[in-house]
Parts: C-alpha cells; structure tokens; sequence
C-alpha cells in the first residue's frame, strides 16, 4: 500500500488504483474486515458514482441503498454497523472513490 497515494482524508488521488485488494486494505486502515455485505454496499456505491459521477452524501446514500436493496438494508442503522462513524465517507474511502460533498 506504500505506493498508492492517498490526500490528506485518506482517499486515493488516482481513482484508477482501486481494485478489491486496495479496498481491503483501506477498510483494515479502519479496523473493518469486508464481508459479502459490505461488497454488496461498495458495488452498488461505484455503481452510484459511475452514474452521477460523485460520491453520495449520507442522505442520498441511504436512500439510493433503500432503493436498490430494500428498506432492511437502506437505513442508517444497517449502514453505521458496517461502516462505524459516518457509513457515506467510510465507505466512499473503501470503495475508491472522492470524499463525498457535504459530509463533515
């Protein structure tokens, strides 16, 4: 991980370094072993992104998760137990993507 470069957020600064190993060691970073669940959130954020080309705040996030996937997993608690503190930023970060605008 030495060689990929990261801004002061912790976020890649070339989005083009991400792949699942990258994404595993920017969730050890934060002390988040990736399962099947947190793949199925990240997935469907690059997919977000691919589509609106930037990441969603958390209000977005969560209502894009609830639309894909159903209110169980599209709400905030879900989110706040597979990514701890703010679930949009943290998984943002995972997933290879820029921080998200208007999170603090």
């Amino acid at each position: 991980m030495t060689d990929l470069k990261l801004d002061k957020d912790g976020y890649l600064v070339n989005l083009s370094d991400w792949n699942p190993e990258v994404a595993d060691q920017l969730a050890a970073d934060e002390n988040v072993i990736l399962t099947g669940e947190h793949w199925e959130i990240l997935n469907l954020l690059r997919e977000y992104y691919q589509k609106f080309e930037h990441a969603p705040s958390q209000r977005p996030f969560v209502k894009y998760i609830a639309n894909q996937l159903g209110k169980d997993q599209g709400n905030s608690i879900y989110l706040m137990k597979l990514f701890p503190g703010s679930p949009a930023k943290l998984a943002a970060r995972i997933a290879g993507l820029p921080r998200p605008t208007n999170c603090f």
